[in-house]
């Protein structure tokens, strides 16, 4: 699996590649993380304010009634 965390290096930014780390290390998933600070990668996404992740799918709508509990 391929996470991607996107943003420029701002504090928030840094807590989720840090919390994302550690999440898939408590679950045991084999995931490489990806840090994208670039700017112009980052508009590509259309991602208009960081921090944002992206998971490589779009999720289902279980997993999304989860990430919004």
């Amino acid at each position: 699996m391929l996470i991607k965390v996107l943003g420029t290096g701002c504090a928030k930014c840094k807590k989720l590649e840090a919390n994302v780390e550690a999440a898939a290390l408590e679950l045991g998933i084999d995931a490489k993380i990806e840090k994208v600070e670039d700017l112009q990668q980052i508009m590509e996404y259309g991602v208009m304010s960081t921090p944002a992740l992206i998971m490589g799918k779009v999720p289902k709508v279980a997993d999304l009634k989860k990430y919004l509990k």
